[in-house]
C-alpha cells in the first residue's frame, strides 16, 4: 500500500472513530423510562441496544417480512440525533412543537461526521424511520413504542404514575403500531388494561376503542 493510500485510510478511520466517540454521548441522554428493576432511568444507548435485541428475537411478529440488515442499524442509529436535540418525552406536548426542527439540525451535524457514504446511509435510515412508510420502519416503530411500555410494566408503572399518563395519550402515540405488528399491539393492549386496573394509567376513554387504534 502506498503512503498516500495509507494516509487516506487513516483519515477515513479517524472520521469513523470520531463518530463512534461522539455516539458515546448517547449514554448520557436519559429517558423517562425506568429500567425493569425501577432503580434508575435508562439512557438512549441502552434503549437502542434493547431495540436491536428485540428486532432479532421478535421479527416473526412483524405483519410483513422485514430485512433485519435495515431494521437493526435503523434502531441503533435513530436516536443519535438526541445527542444534540435531547430526548423529547413521548407525552411532552410543548417539546413536540420544536422536536422536528431540533432533530433535523442535529442530523445535519451528527451524520456528517462520518465518511460521506456511511453518513448518507445512516441519515437515510433515520429519514426512513421518520417517514414511517416501509415495513422496516413500521416494525422499528413497533419496537420503539413497545420497549418503554414493556419496561413500564416491569417497573410497576412507575413512570406512568409519575407523569399521570392517560390512556388516550398512549393510544394516540400508538395509533399506527398495529400497522407493524398486530400481535405485539394486542399484547400491548393487555398491559395497558392491566395498569388501568392497577391505577397506574388514568382511564379517560369510554367504550371499546380498539377498532380506532390506527
Amino acid at each position: 500500500m502506498e503512503k498516500n493510500e495509507k494516509i487516506k485510510d487513516m483519515e477515513r478511520l479517524q472520521r469513523q472513530l470520531d463518530f463512534i466517540l461522539e455516539a458515546d454521548k448517547e449514554k448520557n441522554i436519559f429517558r423517562q423510562t425506568y429500567l425493569a428493576d425501577g432503580q434508575r432511568k435508562e439512557n438512549d444507548a441502552e434503549h437502542c441496544w434493547h431495540l436491536a435485541l428485540m428486532a432479532l428475537l421478535l421479527k416473526e411478529y412483524s405483519n410483513e417480512e422485514v430485512d433485519l440488515s435495515r431494521v437493526i442499524p435503523m434502531v441503533l442509529g435513530h436516536d443519535l440525533i438526541e445527542i444534540d436535540a435531547g430526548d423529547t418525552y413521548a407525552y411532552d406536548e410543548e417539546g413536540a412543537k420544536t422536536k422536528q426542527e431540533r432533530e433535523r439540525k442535529a442530523a445535519d451535524r451528527i451524520y456528517s461526521l462520518l465518511p460521506e457514504e456511511q453518513g448518507t446511509w445512516l441519515r437515510e435510515l433515520w429519514e426512513e424511520f421518520e417517514a414511517y412508510e416501509t415495513p422496516e420502519a413500521k416494525f422499528a416503530h413497533v419496537l420503539d413504542n413497545f420497549q418503554p411500555l414493556f419496561l413500564n410494566d416491569a417497573s410497576d408503572g412507575r413512570s406512568w404514575t409519575e407523569h399521570q399518563v392517560k390512556k388516550s395519550q398512549i393510544y394516540k402515540r400508538n395509533r399506527r403500531t398495529a400497522e407493524g405488528s398486530e400481535t405485539i399491539w394486542a399484547y400491548m393492549e393487555t398491559l395497558i388494561d392491566k395498569h388501568i386496573q392497577l391505577g397506574h394509567i388514568q382511564d379517560d376513554m369510554s367504550g371499546d376503542v380498539r377498532q380506532d387504534r390506527r
